[in-house]
């Protein structure tokens, strides 16, 4: 439109409606032309919205008006099947996306989402599910998926903006006792008491020792080769693949009182040939988690340990154990099949001789917990007649 010098606008066009009303369009980078959601009162009015956008697409903060108008649960969906996920962590992704974030977002456009929207979500979360934790990951997903939308252009800003909502504050990793963890063995059952040995003197992750061969154990020399994981999905099946870092294909080498365990355990209960299973349920097939997990709170009780108390808390123990046996940092990250950035620790190594060390370290601690709880047992008893 020419002014009334008859010269063209740099940027834009403006034009006025019948009602008197003015409206303005531009052409966007794509060549199409764009007008205002909006009418104005005077032309000026339309000229300083024009020169709004302008400015914003010469500083590259311009967006499509429309760009915004995608639906949350379709881009939340499409934002989980993009990423290449580990199978547990997509399975999380998708349980949260469920039961926390779409039943409050999945009918609103992305530009619908707003800061305000997001707190009272929040709050919402905490009062009804009263699990911290599970909130802050349902958080964390939701920003992460908004903050893909902030980089693709749909969004100008991040609506979640709530400091440290993301963050967990995980409770203090508890730590068995050997006599505890011997109760756990003995209760939880013959079939099962490798696992939870392993689990705290290998230590293995239940995914690990899920996908555990026999053609992975060496008895003659008590290594343990762990090669994959079989972490369970939610719909029970077992998804083999690799271990959760590079560091988590290793070389165990276990302490010499576990000799017997072992042996015992792939004579009588470990699927036959080189592939077969090391762990089976009591029907033959792959153990499931929920059926051990029903065993395992039995033998926690027995063994006197507090019900937060979980399996993967014997890699704790073992973790705690190496270290008083002499273990340096490094070896109990190989040990446990554990990686790091940490600069420091790349310099430090911990070949197979030295885990062999670490191992009778830790024979001889086990070995002399076990005498001590003996000796006191039958101290008390000789103390005590009544008690037997």
């Amino acid at each position: 439109m020419a002014n009334k010098k008859g010269k063209r606008r740099r940027f834009g066009a403006v034009r006025q409606y019948r009602s008197g009303r003015w409206t303005a369009s531009y052409l966007g980078p794509d060549g199409e032309r764009i007008r205002a959601d909006e009418t104005f009162a005077t032309k000026k009015d339309a000229e300083i919205w024009l020169s709004q956008v302008e400015a914003d697409l010469s500083r590259g903060d311009w967006r499509a008006p429309d760009a915004g108008a995608v639906n949350f649960g379709v881009y939340a969906e499409k934002w989980v099947e993009e990423r290449e996920l580990a199978v547990r962590t997509e399975d999380l992704y998708r349980h949260l996306l469920r039961l926390h974030i779409l039943p409050a977002f999945a009918g609103l456009d992305l530009d619908e989402i707003t800061a305000p929207r997001v707190r009272e979500w929040r709050a919402e979360r905490l009062r009804a599910t009263k699990a911290k934790t599970t909130v802050a990951k349902a958080y964390r997903l939701l920003k992460g998926i908004l903050e893909t939308a902030v980089d693709d252009d749909l969004i100008t800003r991040n609506p979640c903006r709530i400091k440290g909502a993301g963050k967990e504050s995980a409770a203090e990793r508890r730590i068995a006792t050997v006599a505890q963890v011997d109760a756990l063995a003995d209760a939880i059952g013959i079939r099962w008491r490798l696992m939870v040995y392993l689990g705290a003197y290998g230590p293995m992750r239940p995914e690990e020792l899920a996908g555990l061969r026999r053609r992975d154990v060496d008895v003659d020399s008590l290594v343990i080769r762990v090669r994959v994981a079989e972490p369970e999905r939610t719909n029970g099946k077992r998804a083999p693949g690799p271990t959760k870092s590079d560091a988590g294909a290793r070389v165990v080498v276990l302490p010499p009182f576990l000799r017997k365990e072992v042996k015992r355990h792939l004579d009588w209960f470990a699927e036959k040939g080189p592939d077969g299973l090391v762990f089976v349920g009591e029907k033959g097939a792959a153990f499931r988690r929920t059926t051990f997990g029903r065993k395992w709170r039995r033998a926690r009780e027995v063994a006197g340990l507090p019900d937060g108390f979980r399996f993967y808390d014997l890699r704790h123990t073992g973790h705690t154990l190496s270290t008083r046996s002499g273990a340096t940092l490094r070896d109990t990250m190989v040990r446990a099949g554990q990686s790091s950035e940490k600069a420091a620790l790349i310099y430090q190594h911990s070949d197979e001789e030295r885990q062999r060390e670490v191992a009778a370290g830790l024979d001889d601690l086990v070995r002399a917990e076990r005498a001590k709880h003996h000796t006191d047992d039958r101290a008390h008893h000789e103390e005590d007649p009544s008690a037997g």
